[in-house]
């Protein structure tokens, strides 16, 4: 209960609004969609009327496009707006500053850049909480409760390694949790994991799919008698299939995956039902479109965000870079929320063949899953239309017949890629310390 009481007051201490947010959202939760949806469109009727009159980048774009506020009132009109790009925001930077910010409490922060140039950008205070209470609502589908002990293994994107040594330890004490890192992690600092985690028994994890599978590794092939957590919420990066059924089968407990956009606000969380991700409604608007901005109904296409609480920088219909695939089902948990069957990554990790064919990297995952002995680490960059370099990390028993198997395969997909395999003895991380299994340079 102390925990619980320590959690809640140091979040009611940077909004007072927080705890009966999240205590509406455990109960918003279980609304009709239709009802969630017009909710949704009560906020952003508000967030279109003030970005028109008090953010200038917008004032002008409803002027050159004809549009009044009242011309955005559901939903579907918000295909009347362009699709928002990192590059037009870095472009009319200063015009995405609100005139009457200086009313708005708000934090600064920014992109990673893995992708391309890093974006600053501001997020409200209340934009913050709201987004803190929709992580606690998508932990609580898996059992969590505020306060549970927690462990974090992550980089950047979680915030593990990026602040002050006393306000990382202030965060975890008031939090309940500990941060571990996933930029170094060799032996050492694996064996280092494994003595935290079973003194500090969390009931929890979360973190990165591709650190959580690298740790899940280390503990099988040493054996090592690992406590337990409830479960594991994975987080900011692809959880692909062989990874889930690896860390629930060492950890021996369900991984419920997450996805979520500081930037954009928008957000989804898998249930107990594990038939997709339950999409947030109360932070933010999560539209699926195709290649013109065109809303779909269902199926793969483009994520775009519309953040309905960040007044400090409306970002109206931004292009998350991700992908999703939306499904018509409804779940059988009986949450009323739409959801995503799956997050497919981001659209540079889409290689191209020489036949002009597009081909995602899904296609390479799966090639190393059945092609693994004695493969530690792997990385597919596409260096040019022709050429493929595949990096190697591997172990003393791998087999180097298993190259030939792959090449084959890789040539049946094109048989005029070009494909060099190289071996290094390590592979580096993004700047916010995830592993990148596919890289496509032909965009950069």
């Amino acid at each position: 209960m102390f925990n619980k009481l320590l959690f809640i007051g140091a979040h009611q201490l940077g909004d007072i609004h927080f705890y009966p947010t999240y205590k509406k959202a455990l109960k918003s939760q279980w609304m009709p969609y239709e009802e969630l949806k017009r909710d949704q469109e009560s906020q952003l009727r508000k967030l279109i009327t003030f970005s028109y009159r008090n953010v200038p980048y917008y004032h002008r774009l409803f002027k050159n496009l004809n549009l009044q506020p009242d011309d955005i009132k559901k939903i579907e009109d918000l295909e009347k707006l362009p699709v928002l790009t990192k590059d037009i925001i870095l472009k009319n930077y200063d015009d995405f500053k609100p005139v009457n910010l200086n009313r708005i409490r708000y934090i600064g922060h920014s992109t990673g850049g893995s992708t391309g140039t890093p974006l600053k950008y501001r997020v409200s205070t209340k934009d913050r909480f709201v987004g803190g209470a929709m992580i606690y609502r998508g932990w609580n589908y898996g059992g969590y409760e505020l306060g549970d002990k927690m462990i974090f293994l992550a980089g950047s994107a979680l915030e593990v390694g990026t602040k002050p040594y006393l306000v990382t330890k202030s965060h975890e004490i008031a939090r309940n949790l500990k941060k571990l890192s996933s930029f170094d992690m060799s032996e050492v600092e694996m064996k280092n994991y494994f003595n935290i985690v079973n003194s500090f028994k969390p009931l929890f994890f979360r973190g990165y799919a591709s650190a959580f599978n690298l740790f899940a590794k280390y503990v099988d092939e040493n054996n090592l008698d690992i406590r337990k957590p409830n479960a594991i919420f994975s987080t900011s990066e692809k959880l692909y299939p062989p990874m889930r059924e690896n860390i629930e089968d060492v950890f021996d407990c369900p991984v419920y995956d997450n996805y979520g956009l500081f930037d954009g606000g928008v957000s989804a969380h898998e249930c107990p039902e594990h038939c997709g991700l339950h999409i947030d409604t109360e932070r933010s608007i999560m539209e699926i479109v195709d290649d013109e901005g065109s809303q779909l109904e269902n199926g793969v296409g483009n994520i775009l965000a519309t953040s309905l609480n960040n007044y400090a920088m409306p970002f109206i219909r931004y292009s998350t870079g991700d992908m999703g695939d939306l499904m018509d089902d409804s779940c059988a948990c009986g949450r009323g929320s739409r959801l995503l069957k799956e997050v497919l990554g981001r659209s540079v990790d889409i290689l191209f063949t020489p036949e002009g064919k597009q081909v995602h990297g899904w296609f390479f995952l799966y090639i190393f899953w059945e092609y693994c002995q004695g493969i530690k680490e792997y990385q597919v960059v596409q260096k040019s239309i022709n050429d493929i370099v595949i990096k190697l990390v591997v172990d003393t028993d791998f087999n180097e017949d298993q190259l030939n198997n792959i090449q084959e395969i890789i040539h049946n997909k094109s048989e005029n890629w070009n494909v060099e395999f190289k071996f290094v003895d390590k592979i580096e991380k993004t700047l916010s310390g995830k592993s990148k299994f596919i890289v496509n340079e032909i965009n950069k």
